[in-house]
């Protein structure tokens, strides 16, 4: 057994304390009363770098600090940038939870407290595989470079501005993120493609005030008919959405990829059963994982206007409102898409009714090559990990930074994720399987040394 091994092997005890020791800090972006909770994070991290005697520098931001560390340069090697986040969602709703969200408990082989996966556990695993290299051999393969946020719940305004502003500091061959999921339990996966977004607000308003629908009734155009009328048109039968030009630069699955996505062992019913639905709806003419990973979407994420208490009030409402966000594919842009909609809306949008649209934030979409000689080292060092090669998937959600690193650095992604799919992330009870921690962090270390090579 190398050193390196016996290492990962005789500290997986204190890799499961320090993980809990990290979960227990309740850092919530979103929470004002949590600052100090979120410092604490930081620092936390910082210490963890400390301790390996990286250089490490806490970065104050307009929000919550980044945290950046490197390690000693390496010649003749590829330079690697980790990216992670520190900070959490806010645990609510309390009472959904088994335990207490920020005290970790292990139930059946899994970790559970917020945080867990989403990104604490997962992002630990990269830190944890420097210790090994250190404290095991006195150095690290590559040289490796930290920056880990603490906004990534909230916007990442900080590392956006950072990254900006510091590009030359971030300098690197190739970036790593575990922020994902296998595909399956004891599947492993690298995620190589993720869709964009474009988020959306539209307020209507009519008359200058609620009125009865008895007396004002098919006399004056309603809020709340002229939205529900306008969203519904937004996507036709075939789940094909209606806004011009929305698919003219859509990058389009190749055979291989369809064949690809066909051989994974998905099975429809059970992801029907998981979600508690008795059908599957979208775009015709495409498979249940080429829609979610692959295809532009349109959902409506909220809707108000007019009386929803108890009871009934016969009302023509004065207003309405809702939020809706399209998933984008690569080559589509966020801000040609979001000039058509307003486009479109200026000629939809029915006499006597008043539109303003809110464009909030848009995210291209990004995919990695295949024939990278990074993905194929991230392929051995999993396999080395996981004790069996990934599969290649892609995600339907987004992760901004990774845009920004492709155009602020020029640096494709690896997208490493040791999480699961029921990992209930976000939500309450969410977990992280400590064999999948320790097998992130065995995983990563040959990472660094498999990049070597590149």
């Amino acid at each position: 057994m190398s050193p390196l091994d016996d290492y990962l092997k005789q500290h997986r005890d204190h890799f499961e304390q320090d993980l809990c020791d990290f979960l227990r800090i309740p850092s919530v972006s979103a929470d004002s009363s949590h600052v100090q909770d979120v410092h604490a994070a930081a620092n936390w991290v910082a210490d963890q770098f400390r301790s390996l005697d990286l250089h490490t520098e806490m970065i104050e931001t307009e929000g919550h600090p980044l945290v950046y560390a490197e390690s000693p340069a390496v010649p003749d090697v590829p330079v690697v940038l980790v990216y992670g986040h520190y900070d959490v969602q806010p645990p609510d709703p309390l009472d959904e939870w088994t335990s207490p969200p920020f005290e970790p408990t292990v139930r059946d082989g899994n970790v559970y407290a917020r945080g867990a996966t989403d990104d604490k556990g997962q992002m630990l695993t990269h830190i944890k595989s420097a210790q090994a290299w250190m404290k095991s051999t006195g150095s690290l393969p590559v040289q490796l470079k930290y920056i880990i946020e603490g906004e990534e719940e909230v916007g990442s305004t900080g590392i956006n501005t950072y990254l900006e502003n510091h590009a030359d500091k971030l300098k690197c061959n190739v970036a790593v993120i575990s922020d994902t999921s296998q595909f399956a339990r004891g599947m492993p996966a690298i995620t190589y493609g993720l869709r964009g977004i474009v988020y959306f607000e539209l307020f209507l308003s009519g008359p200058k005030q609620d009125l009865h629908s008895g007396s004002f009734g098919g006399a004056v155009m309603n809020p709340v008919n002229a939205l529900t009328r306008l969203l519904g048109s937004l996507v036709d039968d075939d789940g094909r959405i209606q806004i011009p030009g929305f698919y003219d630069d859509v990058q389009t699955l190749t055979d291989s990829e369809r064949e690809q996505f066909a051989g994974l062992p998905f099975k429809e019913k059970s992801f029907m059963d998981k979600l508690g639905v008795e059908l599957l709806n979208g775009e015709h003419g495409y498979s249940t994982l080429e829609r979610r990973w692959a295809r532009p979407t349109l959902d409506i994420n909220g809707i108000s206007g007019g009386y929803a208490g108890e009871g009934a009030k016969t009302v023509l409402p004065a207003r309405a409102s809702a939020k809706f966000s399209c998933r984008l594919v690569p080559d589509q842009d966020p801000e040609t898409i979001a000039a058509s909609l307003r486009s479109w809306l200026e000629e939809s949008c029915p006499p006597g009714i008043q539109s303003e649209l809110i464009y909030h934030h848009g995210a291209p979409g990004v995919v990695v090559p295949l024939d990278s000689s990074y993905v194929a080292a991230a392929t051995r060092a999993i396999e080395k990990g996981f004790g069996r090669p990934p599969v290649f998937i892609r995600e339907g959600g987004s992760i901004p930074i990774v845009t920004g690193f492709k155009d602020k650095l020029g640096v494709d992604t690896l997208l490493l994720g040791w999480g699961l799919d029921d990992d209930n992330t976000h939500s309450p009870n969410e977990k992280f399987s400590l064999a999948d921690f320790q097998r992130g962090i065995k995983a990563s270390a040959y990472l660094w040394k498999e990049l070597s090579g590149c």
